[in-house]
């Protein structure tokens, strides 16, 4: 597979039943078997003071905070599976470690990640990562975030949703050809491989995901309580299929386009940036060539071109990432109009 070697340059009342909820603090039974009265059992507030995105009390009557300026997707650098195959045979795939290239690699994507931050002209700018559970990825994490002080780093989640597509444990290498092989005859996205994942299962958890990672956005979930932070970029260590189908739940990109997107290179990254009306674009970090060369089509990039405008919430009627091929009819309704 191709890789992209890419170089950055308030609700004021609730309904009745809700007040129910929140005005009960015991529950009175009725009588026992033998005729005595039950004890009345205490109950707490079912939890939602120790979680706000729960609370319509606390989180409707706020404003939400900033969003993050950016969502940095970066994939691990060079492993060991990377350059020999067969490590697969004998390791565990989550065990599998960098070499030390993909250290360097690591180390190197920091450096980007920061550079890339401070010519944003800012003091109070600070990094939140989330990482696949997976050994090359934590490397990568550790590597990357030298290039932070401890007052930089917001924060750090691991997150098993975000690991590397499942082969099916131990692999062997000539079923793994032959099975790759049959991946191209039925396409990269529905494929499962025997014991494993298709990429469309891979979009499944990470559909999860990103409804986590979109209520933490909601909530602030990166700073302490009242801050305010606009500055606070979001880094997600993760894998190449992982990344790719990522973008296609983000933007909702069809299957058809997904197949048409490379690989990251090791240690890249490719960069989702708040745009002028709040929502995320990859056209304000990245140029069209870029794009062009990790696989956007023209309708893609359209997309993303009005994405960069947009607010949140609000919805494109014309920028269809879908592309006409569904209802090619339409044309010869035009013509005879």
């Amino acid at each position: 597979m191709a890789t992209l070697p890419l170089t950055l340059t308030p609700a004021t009342s609730l309904p009745y039943s809700r007040r129910k909820l929140f005005s009960f603090n015991s529950i009175k039974c009725c009588k026992d078997t033998n005729g005595q009265p039950r004890v009345n059992i205490k109950t707490s507030d079912n939890g939602f003071a120790s979680f706000p995105e729960k609370s319509p009390l606390k989180s409707s009557a706020t404003v939400r905070p900033p969003r993050p300026r950016r969502i940095i997707l970066v994939r691990h650098g060079q492993s060991e599976g990377n350059v020999d195959e067969s490590v697969y045979t004998r390791v565990a795939d989550p065990k599998i470690a960098l070499t030390e290239k993909g250290r360097a690699d690591a180390e190197e994507s920091g450096k980007r990640i920061r550079e890339m931050i401070e010519k944003d002209g800012v003091d109070n700018w600070q990094v939140y990562f989330y990482v696949s559970p997976y050994r090359r990825t934590l490397e990568t994490l550790r590597g990357l975030a030298k290039a932070f002080e401890r007052s930089r780093i917001a924060g750090v989640r691991e997150e098993p949703r975000l690991r590397e597509q499942d082969f099916g444990n131990f692999q062997d290498r000539e079923t793994m050809k032959l099975q790759k092989a049959t991946r191209m005859l039925y396409g990269r996205f529905f494929y499962r491989f025997p014991n494993g994942e298709s990429a469309a299962d891979v979009y499944d958890r990470i559909t999860g995901f990103r409804e986590t990672l979109r209520a933490d956005i909601d909530i602030g979930r990166f700073q302490p309580p009242g801050k305010r932070n606009p500055n606070m970029n979001l880094v997600i260590v993760s894998h190449g299929l992982t990344l790719r189908v990522f973008l296609m739940r983000w933007y909702k990109w069809t299957v058809e386009q997904f197949e048409g997107l490379h690989n990251l290179g090791n240690g890249n990254m490719i960069v989702m940036e708040k745009g002028y009306g709040g929502r995320y674009s990859l056209l304000v970090h990245h140029t069209e060539k870029e794009l062009r060369k990790f696989g956007l089509t023209d309708e893609m990039l359209i997309d993303q071109e009005w994405q960069k405008y947009a607010k949140p919430g609000e919805l494109s009627y014309d920028c269809l990432t879908t592309g006409p091929s569904f209802f090619a009819h339409f044309d010869d309704e035009d013509n005879k109009t």
